[in-house]
């Protein structure tokens, strides 16, 4: 029995050849397109941004590396892994078993900051009152800023905060592409959105996983332990000036065993060991930093 092509069959497989050899076209001359640019970059390294490099290896993932390998490629997938290795991570599927989560912070190290809140009980003429304290660390220098002290961190408190840190001439978090934070609701979604907008990711800890925010953390308590918990304060204004002494006192007074029991700050007071010991005090005696006294 004779099979009979029917004409429609014809054409669509007409039709489908010709677009193959078309596509084929075009493949080979974007492929003469790389090399040209190959030729006039003359070994040069293309610069891309993160948005572009996500683009390339969607595009990439498709194909796969045997049609990359045969491809006059502008990027290579070498080039990825060379980045992986200089910064210490393993390929995806070791990664996936072995990155802790403080390797991701030191991979990050230097474009990583940390946020929280903390409260704190002040006496008023209404009576006792509490007060939130919203405070951001940039992890790599351990330097703190105090983005906002309320008694209602409503949604308009934390959208003026996102303004204050992003600003373009002093923002706090001008140099900071990361912002961990706990599952708190006061960070709302317009909250973490408006950072987006302004190039901060938002990292959202886990549920019940205090230890992603450890370096936060610990600030809490240093400055409860070794301040607020030792005083009573009455009125705003006395919080926010005790907050202000225990910062300037955090950063260039007090030892920090995390970056090796030095000064965030040293100060210029050091001359010769036969000079006598001077103190600094704040609030009362309750800060204290012993020193030799500049020549």
């Amino acid at each position: 029995m004779t099979n009979v092509i029917h004409p429609f069959q014809l054409l669509a497989i007409a039709l489908a050849g010709w677009l193959n050899r078309h596509q084929q076209a075009v493949i080979d001359y974007l492929i003469e397109e790389n090399r040209v640019l190959k030729d006039q970059l003359d070994g040069q390294c293309l610069r891309f941004t993160d948005e572009q490099r996500i683009r390339l290896a969607v595009k990439a993932k498709v194909l796969g590396r045997r049609a990359l390998d045969e491809i006059e490629l502008l990027v290579t997938p070498n080039t990825v892994k060379n980045i992986l290795k200089r910064h210490g991570i393993e390929p995806a599927p070791e990664r996936e078993k072995h990155t802790s989560w403080a390797t991701f912070l030191k991979v990050h190290w230097n474009v990583m900051a940390a946020t929280d809140f903390f409260t704190v009980e002040v006496w008023t003429l209404r009576g006792l009152v509490t007060y939130y304290v919203l405070f951001i660390m940039h992890l790599e220098t351990r330097s703190v800023h105090i983005a906002g002290v309320t008694t209602a961190p409503n949604g308009a408190f934390m959208k003026q905060a996102v303004r204050n840190l992003t600003d373009v001439e002093d923002g706090f978090l001008l140099n900071s592409e990361f912002l961990i934070m706990d599952r708190d609701k006061k960070y709302t979604k317009e909250f973490r959105s408006s950072l987006k907008r302004e190039d901060v990711t938002p990292v959202r800890c886990p549920v019940r996983a205090p230890n992603c925010n450890a370096f936060a953390e610990r600030f809490v308590r240093s400055i409860k332990d070794e301040c607020l918990g030792r005083m009573i304060l009455f009125e705003e204004v006395s919080l926010r000036r005790v907050l202000r002494e225990y910062v300037s006192h955090y950063h260039i007074e007090r030892n920090h065993q995390g970056v090796g029991n030095r000064l965030l700050k040293s100060p210029e007071i050091v001359s010769s060991i036969n000079d006598p010991v001077h103190c600094r005090e704040r609030l009362g005696g309750m800060l204290n930093f012993y020193y030799l006294e500049a020549a």
